[in-house]
């Protein structure tokens, strides 16, 4: 759909693009509502918005679309805040989260499937705040779309808010089979490149300078940790059998090396040189 309305809280780098694009798609009143008043600042100028709401009951109730853009259980606090509003009916929502099976159940809970599908867009955004917004963040980028097992309307019309609004390209799925997915494919790496910081700053050399290979094997652990202590803690499950499964892999590394046997380790070193070949550039 291409609401009438959009309603935007948060207005950092996602939900910054997300108001500025639609803006830029012709959705014609635009209300943005943040914590953080730079942003807002920032949004109204750029034009990504029409209206910085200071009251968010309000921004849902003359909104007919709604996007969250916050950590997961900020959004549901959130979201719990707007819920006996999106029950009227005439208006739906949809968070950009990278965890979603909570969310969904929480919706299913608060009788909300009918209209919250949630969405996680395949971006990478380093930086948070409006200043790292892009009205085009998302054109040709996939965006992961999971409504609850009854909420299919909602889920369809979250899908065409991306694709018809943002230029995205939906991929609906169920939000397990998403969590588990983005556990292998997102947070893994997070969590691997984060053990590795936590290694070298414990147990490193001190006072020598790291090589590019640290600074590269290392650059997803730069980012603000409050939203990923939220996935982690969320989707731990799926986190911790992925983690055990890296431990198994790396132990078998170690004891290669501890047994001096070369063709075991030529054979692992080749295994990932191969899928990283084939992951490309």
């Amino acid at each position: 759909m291409q609401p009438d309305t959009l309603g935007v809280i948060g207005l950092d780098a996602v939900g910054g693009s997300i108001a500025w694009q639609a803006a830029r798609a012709g959705v014609p009143r635009i209300l943005g509502y943040t914590s953080t008043p730079k942003d807002g600042v920032a949004a109204a100028r750029a034009g990504a918005i029409t209206e910085l709401m200071q009251d968010l009951r309000r921004l849902v109730r003359n909104s007919d679309f709604v996007v969250v853009s916050a950590p997961p259980r900020a959004t549901m606090t959130l979201m719990g805040r707007a819920a006996s509003l999106l029950r009227g009916g005439g208006r739906y929502m949809t968070d950009v989260s990278s965890v979603k099976l909570p969310l969904v159940n929480w919706a299913q809970e608060q009788n909300l499937s009918s209209v919250f599908a949630g969405s996680h867009p395949l971006v990478d955004v380093r930086e948070g705040g409006f200043r790292s917004a892009r009205p085009d963040l998302f054109a040709g980028q996939i965006v992961y779309v999971t409504a609850a097992p009854d909420g299919e309307r909602a889920g369809r019309e979250v899908a065409d808010f991306w694709e018809r609004v943002l230029q995205a390209e939906p991929v609906t799925l169920d939000a397990q089979t998403h969590d588990s997915v983005v556990a292998w494919t997102r947070h893994l790496p997070h969590a691997a490149a984060a053990a590795l910081a936590v290694t070298l700053g414990s147990h490193g050399p001190k006072g020598v300078t790291y090589g590019s290979e640290t600074r590269s094997a290392t650059a997803l652990a730069g980012g603000p940790p409050d939203a990923l202590v939220d996935v982690l803690l969320l989707n731990r499950d799926a986190i911790v059998e992925a983690l055990q499964t890296m431990d198994r892999s790396l132990h078998d590394l170690g004891s290669a090396l501890a047994d001096n046997d070369e063709a075991r380790v030529r054979t692992w070193l080749d295994a990932a040189s191969s899928w990283r070949s084939r992951l490309g550039s």
